[in-house]
């Protein structure tokens, strides 16, 4: 990548993006209060689950968004938004993943106007969006697939230090740990760039699904999913 490209990752990948991320926890609040996770240990093999499971889906996805958008192929979006729903049977899970890429939509149409965003409808999913914002933002798909796994872990660390006052430097040494991982989920992910929607992964993880179902009858939560 060049200086130019790398900065767009990084923009990207930015928990301070106004997109609405710091807003969830990705099913860590859940996992808290069922005594899954409890310190930083804990916290990391939480990350890693999530990150061979979601985070794989998500940086695949990504990286087919993206593969689309730079061939000029807007169509192929709405294709991977019926894959994508197909693989989130959580009605919770599939709600907030429309919400969060609403919310990035709104942010790339001032950041990066570009004409792929009219052609998503009013609530796209966020791996799809992520990876749309990655073509117009210059990157190509194993960049894309990066930003989303990143993301995937990212925001259950940052909410595990509000969540269980745990360490920050600690927290993100967890985080630095599971960079290998990340780049090779990030590479695999990369190959399903221009495959067929239907060949994307489709691995799970039902104790997420059912915990998101479970989080949103909570009456008081801090975070929203």
């Amino acid at each position: 990548m060049t200086g130019e490209t790398t900065a767009a990752l990084l923009l990207l990948a930015d928990g301070r993006l106004p997109a609405g991320g710091h807003a969830h926890s990705g099913g860590l609040e859940p996992s808290v209060a069922a005594d899954r996770v409890r310190d930083v240990a804990s916290l990391e093999t939480f990350l890693r689950g999530r990150a061979v499971t979601s985070g794989l889906l998500a940086a695949a996805f990504a990286a087919s968004a993206c593969a689309a958008v730079l061939a000029g192929d807007n169509g192929r979006l709405g294709v991977l938004e019926e894959e994508l729903d197909a693989r989130q049977p959580s009605p919770v899970l599939r709600q907030t993943s429309r919400k969060l890429g609403r919310q990035l939509v709104r942010a790339m149409r001032v950041i990066r106007p570009h004409d792929c965003w009219a052609g998503l409808g009013r609530s796209p999913h966020h791996p799809i969006v992520l990876g749309a914002a990655a073509a117009v933002s210059g990157l190509r798909p194993y960049a894309a697939a990066l930003a989303a796994v990143h993301d995937a872990v990212a925001g259950p660390a940052t909410a595990a230090v509000r969540l269980l006052g745990l360490d920050p430097f600690a927290t993100h040494a967890a985080l630095a740990r599971l960079g290998p991982l990340l780049d090779a989920i990030a590479a695999d992910a990369e190959r399903y760039a221009d495959a067929d929607p239907a060949h994307l992964p489709a691995g799970s993880a039902p104790l997420l699904d059912l915990a998101a179902e479970h989080h949103a009858t909570w009456e008081v939560r801090l975070f929203a999913s």
